[in-house]
């Protein structure tokens, strides 16, 4: 059975392992946002978004709250 890929929401770069080190899982909708260690079950999540490093997964962050408080 091959692993699961996952590819970062921001550069596409794509896992090259099952849990893959230093990645960060995002669930989120309009009013939450919630971030997660990487474990498969946040990642595999319905509507997860995948980052390979706290630097992406703080661009995704930043828009979020650019967006949401924006629009208020």
């Amino acid at each position: 059975m091959k692993d699961t890929i996952y590819r970062c929401e921001i550069c596409g770069t794509e896992s090259d392992e099952e849990n893959p080190a230093r990645w960060i899982a995002i669930h989120c909708n309009d009013a939450h946002l919630t971030v997660f260690k990487w474990t498969t079950e946040a990642a595999e999540a319905p509507g997860a978004r995948h980052y390979c490093g706290e630097a992406h997964a703080q661009v995704y962050i930043s828009r979020w709250f650019e967006s949401y408080c924006g629009g208020r």
